[in-house]
C-alpha cells in the first residue's frame, strides 16, 4: 500500500514522495517572461520539500493568455528565463514541471486583485479573443470570442508543440497540457461552449478532437522517457454530469491510446451556472471513477489541507499524487508538516540539508 512519502516513479522520473505543487498563476510576468518574483516562489516551493512542482498555466502564444501578466513560451526569451527556474526548481530537490495551454475565450482579462473581468475594448492592454465557437462564458467575462477557422486550430496546434519543444529544451521533465477550467480545450471538449458543425463540434468524438490532435502533435515532440501529462476538467456539476463524465472517460481512454501518461481530473469550469459542491477533497471519487476506468495514474486537487487526508487518498488508492496548491502559498514547508504530523521517520529530511540538519538536531516541539 503506497503512503504520501512513497516515491513515484513514472517513466524516467522519480519524485520522491507524493506531494505535487499545483500550478498556480501569479499574474506577475513581464511580456511572459518570468522574473524574480517566480524564481524566489518556485525555488522556496522546490525547498519545502514536494516531490513535484510545476510551473503556473504558460500560454503558447500571446492570445492565449488569461491576463498580460501570464508566463509565456512563445518565444526564446522566456525560454531562457524558464530554463534558470529550471536549475532553481532542481537545486531545491524537486522535479520541475510546467503547464502549458490557450486560455480561448476567458483571455484578456485583468488580474484577479484587479477585477478578473474582461480587458475593456479601448483598453489598449487588450487583444480579440478565440474559441471554438462565437459564445462568451457570460457573468464577468462577456466579451464574444471569435469562432476559430481551421487555420487557427491548426495555428494553435503548432503553437503548444513549439511550446512543449521549448520547455524540453528548458529541461522540464514533467509537462501538463491545461485540457481543463474553461479553456480553449477545455472548450472544444464543453457544450456549453462548442456549437460548431465541422469535424470538431457535435458528438463528443468530435469535440475531443482538437485535444486529441494536440495531444498526437506534443507526442511527436516530447521526449519518451519523460511524463506527458494533462489535466482535464471531466465534469461541470451543471445537472449532465454522468453524461459528461461518462464522454469525459471515453476521451481520457483515448488520451491513453494516443500517449498520454498521467491525468490530473479536475472540472470544466465551462459555465457560470455550475453548482460545484465545494468541500474537503470533494473531486478525489470522480479521480478514482476515471483511474479506474483508463487505468491510467491520477491526480486529484481541490480543498485537499490536511496531511492526513492527502496520506488517505493515496493509500486508499484514489490518487497516485496529491496535488496542493493554497496550504503551500501559507507555508511552502507543509510538506515538513505532513512528515511530522504522520510520524514519517526524520521528517526533517523532508526538507533540503541546511534545513533537515538544524531542524532534526534541535527539535523546538
Amino acid at each position: 500500500m503506497p503512503t504520501l512519502f512513497d516515491p513515484f516513479t513514472l517513466k524516467g522520473v522519480t519524485l520522491k514522495n507524493r506531494i505535487a505543487v499545483s500550478p498556480m498563476c501569479q499574474y506577475s510576468a513581464d511580456d511572459g517572461v518570468p522574473n524574480d518574483w517566480h524564481a524566489v516562489h518556485l525555488a522556496s516551493l522546490a525547498r519545502g520539500g514536494s516531490g513535484l512542482v510545476v510551473v503556473e498555466a504558460t500560454a503558447v502564444s500571446p492570445e492565449g493568455r488569461i491576463t498580460p501578466g501570464c508566463l509565456g513560451l512563445w518565444n526564446d526569451a522566456q525560454a531562457e528565463a524558464m530554463a534558470d527556474i529550471v536549475r532553481r526548481i532542481e537545486a531545491g530537490g524537486a522535479v520541475p514541471g510546467i503547464q502549458i495551454g490557450h486560455a480561448g475565450r476567458k483571455a484578456s482579462a485583468n488580474r484577479p486583485w484587479e477585477g478578473d473581468d474582461h480587458i475593456a475594448e479601448d483598453d489598449p492592454r487588450g487583444w480579440e479573443t478565440i474559441a471554438p465557437s462565437a459564445v462568451a462564458y457570460g457573468d464577468i467575462l462577456p466579451k464574444v470570442p471569435r469562432a476559430m477557422t481551421q487555420a487557427d486550430i491548426d495555428r494553435v496546434r503548432a503553437d503548444f508543440v513549439a511550446s512543449a519543444e521549448r520547455a524540453r529544451d528548458a529541461g522540464f521533465k514533467w509537462l501538463v497540457l491545461h485540457f481543463a477550467h474553461g479553456y480553449l480545450a477545455q472548450s472544444f471538449f464543453s457544450t456549453h461552449s462548442n456549437q460548431r458543425d465541422d469535424k470538431y463540434g457535435g458528438s463528443a468524438e468530435n469535440r475531443g478532437r482538437f485535444l486529441v490532435e494536440t495531444l498526437a502533435a506534443v507526442r511527436e515532440v516530447w521526449p519518451e522517457n519523460l511524463p506527458l501529462t494533462a489535466r482535464f476538467g471531466v465534469i461541470e456539476f451543471d445537472g449532465r454530469d454522468e453524461e459528461t463524465l461518462a464522454e469525459s472517460i471515453d476521451l481520457v481512454t483515448k488520451f491513453k491510446d494516443t500517449g498520454l501518461d498521467f491525468i490530473d481530473v479536475s472540472m470544466g469550469f465551462s459555465t457560470p451556472q455550475a453548482n460545484i459542491p465545494w468541500g474537503p477533497a470533494f473531486m478525489a471519487p470522480t479521480a478514482k471513477q476515471v483511474r479506474d476506468a483508463t487505468g491510467l495514474p491520477a491526480a486529484t486537487s481541490w480543498y485537499i489541507g490536511q496531511p492526513a487526508q492527502a496520506d488517505g487518498l493515496i493509500r486508499e488508492e484514489k490518487a497516485d499524487l496529491v496535488m496542493i496548491g493554497r496550504p503551500l502559498l501559507e507555508n511552502p514547508h507543509w510538506p515538513y508538516r505532513a512528515a511530522r504530523e504522520l510520524n514519517v521517520e526524520n521528517p526533517a529530511w523532508t526538507l533540503p540539508a541546511p534545513y533537515a540538519h538544524w531542524l532534526s538536531r534541535y527539535r523546538s516541539s
